[in-house]
C-alpha cells in the first residue's frame, strides 16, 4: 500500500502494479505533484517590468507570489476482501482490475485474510472480476474518486456447479447376453433351432456360463429331440449298427446313441474347449463383399474362429470336438461299428468338411429362411 510517508514506497508500488508505459506515466505524475510543488514554494516569482501605475518591484495586479503548475490527476487506492456465501475469507483468489478505457488494468491474488489492495488506481469507473478455484466468478463495479481509498464490499463467491457427465451403458457380458438371447430366438423356417450363428456386426465374446448355457438350450430344444428321432429312424430302416438288433429296443439304443453324440460334439466343441482356449464356438455371418470373398469366408471358418480377444486362430475347438465324440462314441456302438484311431481321424476330416458346407448354406441361405433374425 502507499504510504503517504514514503515517497520510495510509493515509486516501488508504481513499478509492480502498473506495468509497461503505464508505470513510468503513473512515476512522472506522483514525481510532479510531489516533488515540484515543494520545489516550487521556495522559488520566488520572475520579476514584473514596472508600469506607470505600480512600483517595478510589485507583482502585477491578480498574479501570485507562487508559480501555479497544472493539477495533475490524482491516483486513489482500491481495496477490498473476498469470501464465500459463509462469510470465510478465501485465500489466493484472482483479482484483476479493469478500467473504464478497458486500456489499464490491475491483478492481484488475495491474502491469507482474503484481502486485496491495488494502489495508484487512476480515477473513475472500474469493475473487480474474481476468480478462484471451485468457485464461480464473481464481478463487482465502482467509481474511484481522485485521491480516494475506496473500499469495495465484500466480494461474495458461490461454490462452482459440478457438472458430471454419465454415460449409461450396458456391460461387455450384458451385450453378450443380449446377443445370445436373440440368437437363441433365431430358427429356420420358423422351427429349425439356428443359435450358433451371430448376425451381429460387433459380437462381444461370450463367457464361459454363456457357451455352456447356448450348448445346453440346444441338446434340450424339443425340435433337436424330433430330429435325432428320425435319424435313429433311418439308422433303423437302413439296419445301421446291426448290432442293436431291431423293434423297439433296437430303435431305442440306436436314438440313444445319436443323442449321445450330438451332445458330446456340443457340449465338447462348442462350450467346454471353447471355455478352456477361449474360443467362440460361434459362426460370424459376412453378408458383406464379393460373391468369392463370402465362399471363401465360409469355407475358412471351418478351420478357423475367433477368440475371445477378437482375433482369428486355428479352431482347435471344433476339430477336437469331433475327434472327441467319435472317440466317446467307442463306448456305446456295437463292438464291429466302433471306429479304430483311422476312422476317428477320418470322421474328423468329414466333420470339417460338413462345417464348411453348413457355412456355406448360412452364408447364401438360411438367413432368408429365418424370419426372426434381430437387427443389430
Amino acid at each position: 500500500m502507499i504510504s503517504s510517508k514514503s515517497i520510495t514506497s510509493v515509486l516501488r508500488l508504481v513499478r509492480r502494479s502498473v506495468p509497461g508505459s503505464h508505470g513510468v506515466l503513473c512515476l512522472s505524475l506522483i514525481f510532479a505533484s510531489s516533488v515540484l510543488p515543494i520545489r516550487a514554494q521556495t522559488q520566488q516569482a520572475p520579476a514584473v517590468p514596472a508600469t506607470k501605475n505600480a512600483p517595478s518591484n510589485q507583482p502585477a495586479a491578480g498574479t501570485s507570489g507562487v508559480a501555479k503548475l497544472p493539477d495533475a490527476p490524482s491516483a486513489g487506492i482500491v481495496k477490498g476482501t473476498v469470501v464465500d456465501r459463509t462469510g470465510a475469507v478465501i485465500a489466493g483468489a484472482r483479482i484483476k482490475l479493469i478500467h473504464q478505457d478497458q486500456s489499464v488494468f490491475h491483478e492481484a491474488l488475495s491474502d491469507n485474510n482474503g484481502q486485496f489492495s491495488f494502489a495508484n488506481v487512476f480515477s473513475g469507473s472500474f469493475q473487480l472480476t474474481v476468480t478462484a478455484a471451485g468457485f464461480s466468478p464473481q464481478a463487482s463495479s465502482g467509481t474511484l474518486h481522485p485521491g480516494e481509498i475506496y473500499t469495495a464490499p465484500p466480494i461474495a463467491l458461490t461454490v462452482a456447479t459440478a457438472l458430471t457427465e454419465v454415460q449409461v451403458g450396458l456391460s461387455q457380458v450384458e451385450v453378450a447376453q443380449q446377443q445370445v438371447e436373440d440368437e437363441e430366438k433365431q430358427r429356420v423356417l420358423g422351427f429349425i433351432p439356428n443359435f450358433y450363428v451371430s448376425y451381429d456386426p460387433h459380437p462381444a465374446p461370450l463367457t464361459s456360463k454363456q457357451k455352456f448355457g447356448l450348448a445346453w438350450k440346444t441338446t434340450i430344444d424339443p425340435v433337436s429331440f424330433a430330429l435325432i428321432g428320425v435319424i435313429a429312424g433311418i439308422q433303423q430302416s437302413q439296419d445301421q449298427f446291426s448290432g442293436y438288433g431291431q423293434g423297439a429296443e433296437g430303435y431305442g439304443k440306436r436314438y440313444g446313441a445319436s443323442y449321445a453324440n450330438f451332445v458330446s460334439g456340443t457340449f465338447i466343441g462348442g462350450a467346454i474347449l471353447p471355455s478352456l482356449l477361449k474360443q467362440d464356438p460361434r459362426y460370424f455371418y459376412k453378408g458383406t463383399g464379393s460373391r468369392r470373398s463370402r465362399i471363401l469366408y465360409a469355407i475358412a471358418t471351418s478351420v478357423i474362429c475367433k477368440g475371445d480377444n477378437g482375433r482369428w486362430q486355428p479352431n482347435y475347438s471344433s476339430i477336437g470336438g469331433n475327434l472327441a465324440a467319435g472317440a466317446i462314441s467307442n463306448l456305446y456302438y456295437p463292438e464291429k461299428d466302433r471306429d479304430g484311431v483311422g476312422l476317428t481321424f477320418e470322421g474328423g476330416a468329414i466333420g470339417i468338411g460338413a462345417t464348411a458346407g453348413a457355412n456355406l448354406i448360412e452364408e447364401f441361405l438360411i438367413r432368408k429362411l429365418t424370419p426372426n433374425v434381430q437387427k443389430p
